[in-house]
């Protein structure tokens, strides 16, 4: 499998052709499916700018660009984008599994929005004034690389979801982010790889890295991403994972900020998975505490 990290710019046509990039690259080498970040087709610096950019599935250029080029390439791709909501005046932050064939199987819907204010780090996000809560946790997808649970970023703050998942058969569990920088430093690596000893499932974790720009020609935006893609095995091992901010100049509080992203190739071992799963059996007291179904 593929797992490319990006820095999604207010540009969905923009987007487009970065993510077309990568899904040449991940077919040229043969991969079974490409993993895009979490808003994948655009960051905005303001919530009415994200709305304005909403665009329904079936109409959306990036959507059905990333569907043309799955048939194309006969190449799935897991991708994270917005759709609106319009009876909330608001948008979904989704995530699409669109198969070989160019068709979308697969939706899920963000539970877990991403309203912080850290003080330490002047660091100011409110995801609800222009996101809507998803419904419900979605059914693993059958794919060619197991049974996919899909989740997005915030939510791996949240072990429940992932339980879930794993209690409906998951073996795979998908977080694409974008974690700010200063959360990415201190949770991102621990939590994913926490996700992956609790349900003994591979983690894949596509990044947004590096200084979402603005609407403005040249401009930078506020909003700055961790990157740091990575993939954990079933024993909680990370295996592959790219570079990101918050490496370079840290005494200073900078980091390189224009990072483009990058890809990883990856193997998916179901029998690794088995056999963790039967050595450390994970045997739950449901006579003491309930079942997360």
């Amino acid at each position: 499998q593929a797992v490319a990290q990006l820095r999604s710019t207010p540009s969905p046509s923009r987007n487009l052709t970065t993510c077309l990039s990568f899904v040449r690259r991940a077919a040229a080498q043969k991969a079974a499916a490409l993993f895009l970040p979490e808003a994948s087709d655009f960051i905005a610096p303001d919530a009415q700018t994200s709305l304005s950019l909403a665009q329904p599935l079936s109409t959306s250029p990036f959507v059905q660009g990333l569907c043309a080029a799955a048939r194309e390439h006969q190449l799935p791709i897991c991708v994270g984008e917005h759709p609106p909501n319009a009876a909330a005046g608001k948008m979904y932050n989704t995530l699409l599994w669109i198969s070989a064939g160019g068709h979308i199987t697969h939706t899920y819907r963000k539970l877990h929005l991403f309203d912080v204010s850290l003080s330490a780090s002047n660091t100011q996000l409110r995801e609800s004034a222009s996101v809507a809560r998803g419904p419900r946790i979605e059914d693993p997808v059958d794919t060619a690389l197991g049974k996919l649970g899909m989740l997005i970023c915030f939510d791996v703050r949240f072990p429940e979801p992932s339980l879930v998942l794993r209690h409906r058969g998951a073996q795979v569990l998908v977080y694409p982010s974008a974690f700010t920088v200063p959360t990415g430093r201190a949770h991102w690596e621990v939590l994913l790889r926490a996700r992956a000893i609790e349900t003994q499932s591979y983690v894949v974790a596509a990044a947004q890295v590096g200084v979402h720009d603005s609407v403005e020609e040249g401009g930078e935006g506020k909003r700055r991403s961790y990157g740091h893609s990575m993939v954990v095995d079933p024993w909680g091992e990370v295996v592959a994972r790219l570079g990101g901010e918050g490496e370079e100049e840290e005494e200073e509080g900078k980091g390189r900020g224009n990072d483009e992203g990058g890809m990883l190739f990856v193997e998916v071992d179901l029998g690794l998975v088995e056999r963790v799963r039967r050595e450390v059996r994970l045997v739950r007291r449901i006579d003491v505490y309930p079942e997360l179904t």
